[in-house]
């Protein structure tokens, strides 16, 4: 759970908790260049303080598109070395988060929620979740009809 919880924080933490140095080295260096090259900090200090406006402005979808599959891949390979996903199935919940994820970084600067526009932090924030539910309730259904 600490790996995981690291690489949560931090993409590539995990794997160098994990002995995995080389691939986590790889995941830190891509994710400073994602971040750096979509300006995702900026995005997120002004999502932070309300200027919705200025997060949309500043960020290069571009190249934030890049990062919820590595943050997701980060996080699952993190927690199947650290020897979780027993289940064959287990990557489901991760793939479908980074999906929900980059359709909600799509739509972050079109899409209102209750007359409010969210954004490219809170949106693709908010679709994690549906996505991760998606992605463990096809997990569960495909392990009880194989284990049938």
């Amino acid at each position: 759970m600490e790996k995981l919880l690291w690489s949560i924080a931090f993409p590539g933490f995990g794997q160098l908790l994990n002995g995995r140095y080389i691939k986590g080295i790889m995941i830190i260096a891509l994710e400073i260049l994602i971040n750096v090259q979509a300006n995702f900090n900026t995005a997120i200090i002004a999502s932070f303080q309300g200027d919705i406006s200025k997060a949309i402005q500043e960020t290069n979808d571009q190249w934030l598109m890049f990062y919820p599959c590595l943050y997701f891949f980060a996080i699952w390979d993190a927690y199947k070395d650290a020897g979780g996903g027993e289940n064959p199935y287990s990557f489901l919940p991760f793939v479908f988060g980074a999906y929900f994820v980059t359709v909600g970084l799509i739509f972050s600067s079109n899409l209102k929620l209750f007359g409010v526009l969210v954004g490219p932090v809170w949106l693709p924030m908010l679709f994690s979740i549906p996505g991760i539910g998606v992605g463990l309730l096809l997990k569960e259904t495909i392990s009880k009809i194989r284990n049938h």
